[in-house]
């Protein structure tokens, strides 16, 4: 075993999964050479020959559903029955794509006085997609579909601590009839995906931290022609107002503590108001969260949560939550080890931090800052109170407030009555800030995976010089 040996463990028993080298920087250059060599010819394809392709992902993926499922539980934790809604996702967003790309980027034509105006749209070439953990599949599966449709070439890097995943569905869209080159997995870590977006690559579609997302502006900062699509994290507030206690512990618990924690759209922050119903509902949330299951995704009875990606991001949300008790925050529930797991596992927190100056950061786990406000206003003000702008959601039977929410909250998601973990593929997904670049996903992925050009077509080859202005008559006749 060398240095550039890659190794994926599953988190909740610390077993060997795959094994294989990292992509060299050279190895990076080659592949997307030969993705640009095999995008002339994909793009030049048929609409139907792609389409035909990219239906038979979809098939391959039904058909060994079970497969990839236990693949991505293994490999995150997460239990089976949410790696199962994950792999559904992949299959769905097939015919969402195709749907979407028929009406956002679909072909428009419009009768002029020389012949037609036509709108196409274009692929840019080829995109790298940059994958993260906590969805291998359903995430850069978010891209990769819309991009492959468009008739791009993609070079895709999963995040290294899910690079099983990324083989399978690499092998997937083998099995799908996908020409060689179109698509390619270059595993590895950071080194290989600085090493991809300093390629001659015409697009970063990338799903992961505010911070990796920093460094992808500035080392593209000189790059316009390179598009960027952003998809990060956020500091996600939930305002709990008014309405059955029982009920609104539901939602918050849902939205904060899904996935232990680790989907970009949890809530971090839970703003009640000061009095009987903030405390009721902060109680309840306390008391429904100790009865969430924790545990080994093939456990019997199934468990609700699974571990952390790693041991190392345990311990990287430990040291958040000391930073926490440190500045003064008042433990409610505290993060904890699970006792007889693997060091991985870990427990929901809550910590009260009101009236305390806390750093705006996503803490990427199971661990739900509390504020009390005075009044709805002070609320909608400590709710925007980021830099980030992903995803939000207010629980109210009060419809006025739900109508000032959804017009000032800064976020790109916003809920009402609902968890903010919930999504819909026919919808944008993204955010503003720290959370994104103007650029949504879900949907809207077909906004960037092409760009429009304008056409001005003559069938017949028609004389212009009367519409010469200025002219000089031709030598020898005499002007009129």
């Amino acid at each position: 075993m060398t240095a550039s040996t890659l190794i994926s463990t599953c988190p909740a028993t610390g077993n060997v999964l795959w094994q294989g080298e990292t992509a060299s920087p050279e190895a990076v250059h080659s592949a997307v050479g030969a993705a640009r060599l095999s995008f002339a010819r994909w793009a030049c394809a048929p609409h139907e020959e792609r389409l035909g392709v990219v239906r038979a992902f979809a098939d391959a993926l039904q058909s060994r559903q079970q497969d990839l499922a236990e693949a991505i539980a293994n490999e995150t934790g997460k239990p089976l029955w949410e790696a199962c809604q994950e792999v559904g996702s992949m299959a769905a967003k097939v015919e969402l794509s195709v749907r979407a790309q028929a009406e956002r980027a679909g072909e428009r034509q419009e009768r002029t006085g020389f012949g037609q105006a036509v709108l196409r749209h274009r692929p840019h070439g080829v995109l790298a997609v940059l994958g993260p953990y906590n969805f291998p599949g359903h995430l850069p599966n978010g891209h990769i579909v819309p991009a492959l449709l468009a008739g791009n070439a993609v070079v895709f890097k999963p995040s290294e601590e899910t690079p099983l995943t990324g083989e399978i569905m690499a092998c997937l869209w083998r099995d799908a009839g996908l020409p060689e080159g179109v698509l390619t997995v270059v595993q590895g870590r950071r080194e290989t995906g600085e090493a991809l977006v300093a390629s001659d690559i015409d697009g970063v579609l990338f799903t992961g931290s505010a911070a990796t997302g920093a460094l992808l502006r500035r080392a593209l900062v000189d790059r316009p022609g390179v598009i960027l699509a952003l998809e990060m994290g956020g500091n996600n507030p939930l305002v709990a107002w008014d309405g059955d206690v029982d009920a609104a512990a539901s939602i918050i618990v849902q939205s904060a503590f899904i996935t232990t924690g680790q989907r970009c759209s949890c809530a971090r922050r839970l703003i009640v108001p000061t009095g009987p119903f903030g405390d009721a509902v902060v109680s309840a949330v306390a008391d429904l969260s100790s009865r969430l299951r924790i545990g080994h995704w093939r456990d019997d009875p199934e468990p609700g949560l699974g571990p952390l990606i790693s041991a190392a991001a345990a311990d990287r949300l430990r040291n958040a939550a000391d930073a926490l008790a440190a500045a003064g925050a008042r433990t409610i529930k505290s993060l904890a080890r699970v006792e007889g797991r693997s060091p991985a596992f870990v427990t929901p927190a809550i910590y009260d931090v009101t009236g305390l100056a806390i750093a705006d950061e996503e803490i990427f786990g199971p661990v739900l800052q509390v504020t009390r406000c005075a009044d709805f206003a002070a609320a909608l003000a400590a709710a925007n109170d980021t830099a980030y702008g992903l995803s939000g959601g207010l629980v109210s039977q009060d419809e006025e407030l739900w109508r000032a929410f959804r017009t000032q909250s800064r976020a790109g998601v916003v809920n009402w009555n609902r968890p903010t973990t919930g999504a819909s593929g026919g919808m944008p997904f993204g955010g503003t800030g720290a959370s994104g670049n103007h650029r949504p996903s879900g949907y809207y992925a077909a906004d960037y995976v092409a760009y429009p050009v304008a056409s001005f077509e003559s069938r017949d080859l028609i004389d212009q010089t009367d519409d010469l202005r200025g002219l000089e008559p031709r030598a020898g006749r005499a002007a009129a």
